[in-house]
Parts: structure tokens; sequence; C-alpha cells
């Protein structure tokens, strides 16, 4: 049986994006998001990596708490498929709703109350009840992992060195920098600046270049951007260039992810 993969968005939720997949053998590059992330895990094993050399495994009914910001990457186990869902809430609501959630570690929560309430408020996310009954068991879900109790990951978030600051800030004005121009921001050889960065943040310069115009690719798909243009407007080749980056990253095509939306 073929892997399904369906996304949820409501114009009324800017907040909150849902996603749920179905015997993926997807895997997926270390990346981040912009948005805080919870992941469970309904069927297969699974591996969760952050941006330290530690792993953990995952099992049916496990929840992942993701920081905005936190490298990670979580793969199913060689040759296996899994089944999970993937909730992505804007920081920003976040902390003004569920501050106690926020933070720079990553958790892993083994509660299957906590899981079975996981479903059912996601369950609703793709039905068609009403934006404030959504919203509502969306806050009664997040009140219920604040009072959970978790086992913390090492912090996959380090402080950023001083000397790193002008590269992250020539990054936002100049998102397709070339690597020289970057090491010269820090005054760094480009060699160097590649150890710090990675040191630093768990990607290579390249890499958080990449991840940086997926999430913008997201942004752009879902405000209904037409994809050559997204790859132009980013600096992606061609169109199948973008195609390529973002499916390593995100796991489907831009052009599915597009046309999934609630």
């Amino acid at each position: 049986m073929p892997g399904t993969a369906a996304f949820w968005r409501d114009a009324r939720l800017p907040h909150v994006e849902s996603r749920r997949a179905c015997r993926s053998r997807a895997c997926y590059k270390p990346h981040s998001h912009p948005t805080f992330s919870i992941g469970a895990i309904d069927a297969g094993g699974s591996i969760f990596t952050g941006s330290k050399d530690g792993q953990v495994a995952l099992g049916n009914g496990s929840l992942v708490l993701v920081p905005a910001g936190c490298v990670h990457a979580c793969n199913p186990l060689p040759d296996t498929v899994w089944s999970y869902q993937m909730l992505h809430l804007d920081a920003r609501w976040l902390q003004a709703h569920a501050p106690a959630l926020d933070g720079d570690t990553a958790t892993v929560l083994h509660c299957p109350q906590l899981y079975a309430q996981f479903c059912a408020m996601n369950a609703l996310l793709f039905s068609k009840a009403g934006a404030a009954e959504k919203d509502a068991a969306l806050l009664a879900f997040l009140g219920a992992c604040a009072s959970a109790r978790a086992d913390p990951l090492p912090s996959e978030r380090k402080p950023l060195p001083r000397q790193l600051a002008p590269v992250l800030a020539t990054l936002q004005a100049r998102p397709s920098a070339s690597l020289p121009q970057l090491a010269q921001a820090a005054d760094l050889s480009p060699y160097q600046l590649i150890r710090a960065f990675r040191a630093a943040t768990g990607m290579t310069p390249h890499a958080y270049q990449l991840n940086m115009h997926v999430n913008r690719a997201r942004s752009r798909l879902q405000a209904g951007g037409a994809l050559a243009d997204i790859a132009c407007e980013l600096g992606f080749a061609d169109q199948s260039h973008l195609q390529r980056v973002f499916k390593a990253h995100a796991g489907i095509t831009p052009g599915r992810y597009r046309g999934q939306g609630g």
C-alpha cells in the first residue's frame, strides 16, 4: 500500500497548520522551522535526531515538542514505513497563549492520555467543525502538554557566538549570499565559518540557507504563488531544483503541499 499525506490549513486559524502521513517512507534532512512543532508517532519506529550527536528512539504514541529554530530530523527505522502527525504553531501565538511550552529544549512525552487527546484534537482540525471549537480544543491540548511530565532532550540551541551575528544579519538581508560574502561578514575564512556555524546551529551555512528558502517557500505556496516564480524569487536554479530541495526538507512536493491545504 503506498503512503499518503494530507495537510490541513484554515484562513480563520492562521496560527496553526497540521499534517497527517500514513505508511510514509519519507526521510528528512536536518532542518528547523520558524514554528513551534508537535509530532506524534502513530505507527512504526523512528529516530529523533537533533543538532548534537544524540539520538532518541520513538515508538507508537510518542509525542515530540520541538521549539522554533531547533535543528532536528525524525526518520523511520531503516527499510520500514511509519505513520505520524505533525502540528505547526506560530511561535508568537504560542508565546501569547501557551508560554509555558516555549523554550530552547526539545521534549519527548510518553503519555497515552496525552497522545489520545492529540489525536482527537487533530481529527477535529481536519473535520468540518467550527473554528472556535477547533481553537478551544487546541488550547486545551496545549494546556495538557504544559501540565504533563516530560523528559527533556539536551538543548539543541546554544547562544550564538557574537562573531556569527553579522552572518545571520547578512542572511536575513541577502538570503542567497555566497559563502565568501558570509565569511567576510564574520571576518573568518570560509572553512572557519563552516566549522563555527555548524557548531553553533547544527547546519552548514549552505544547509541553513536552503532551510530558510524552504520555509519561505511554504509561506509563498500558502499564498498561492506560482512555483516557477517562487523558485526564481528564492534563487533556485529552476523549478525542478526547488522541488527536489523542498521534498527533501518537507517530505512532500511543493505542488502537493499547496494543493492539500484545507
